[in-house]
């Protein structure tokens, strides 16, 4: 069990991750999502959920994320938050070119599934410039005290700075009350395949000055 000054001092010390933490990132992220939905979802064998959700994480750090330096985590790297800029979530059809030989690697039959997910996410995702939060974790056992909010903390302070909205999608029907707390509001439900677990878009505008 977590205790209370432990959390405080994660929650409390966020920062922007460095590079040589990708290893570290990559690694929280994945085993947070090893029990979403999506991703249950998304790759359905329970023994190698996590090392393929890790996986997935250190390329999509490596190779789209990190170079926008809008990554945060804890002292302890018990979380993350991975932030997109204004006009940078969709990626473009040559990267997906040279991304594509390391995810067929990586994900091998699943890989189908996972680029229609990508592409049904895409599908309808907000053209308004706005900051994106495609994905934010938490350790199994450091979560319920404060640190995802800690989290997302820096940029939604941002955002309200620049007058700028904020979008995400939220994967567990439980996360949604969270975020309607940091001002988000859900615009749709959707499925990211036939078959597949619910997921909301939310929308967040600026906090009125």
């Amino acid at each position: 069990m977590v205790d209370i000054a432990a959390a405080h001092e994660q929650a409390t010390g966020v920062r922007k991750a460095t590079a040589d933490q990708i290893p570290q990132l990559a690694a929280v992220l994945g085993r947070a999502f090893t029990d979403d939905p999506q991703f249950r979802w998304l790759l359905p064998d329970d023994e190698t959920r996590t090392e393929l959700c890790t996986g997935g994480f250190d390329l999509f750090l490596r190779r789209l994320y990190f170079h926008q330096d809008e990554t945060y985590t804890t002292p302890g790297i018990v979380g993350a938050a991975v932030w997109e800029l204004p006009g940078q979530w969709k990626v473009s059809v040559y990267k997906q070119i040279t991304m594509a030989p390391a995810m067929l690697m990586l994900w091998r039959r699943n890989l189908p599934r996972v680029i229609g997910a990508i592409s049904r996410m895409e599908s309808n995702h907000p053209q308004k410039h706005h900051y994106y939060l495609p994905f934010i974790g938490v350790d199994d056992g450091w979560r319920g005290r404060g640190i995802g909010s800690a989290l997302m903390a820096p940029m939604l302070e941002r955002c309200d700075s620049e007058r700028m909205p904020a979008y995400l999608e939220a994967s567990r029907p439980e996360n949604v009350p969270l975020y309607e707390r940091h001002g988000f509001k859900t615009t749709e439900e959707f499925a990211i395949g036939k078959g597949g677990p619910p997921i909301w878009r939310m929308w967040r505008d600026p906090a009125p000055t």
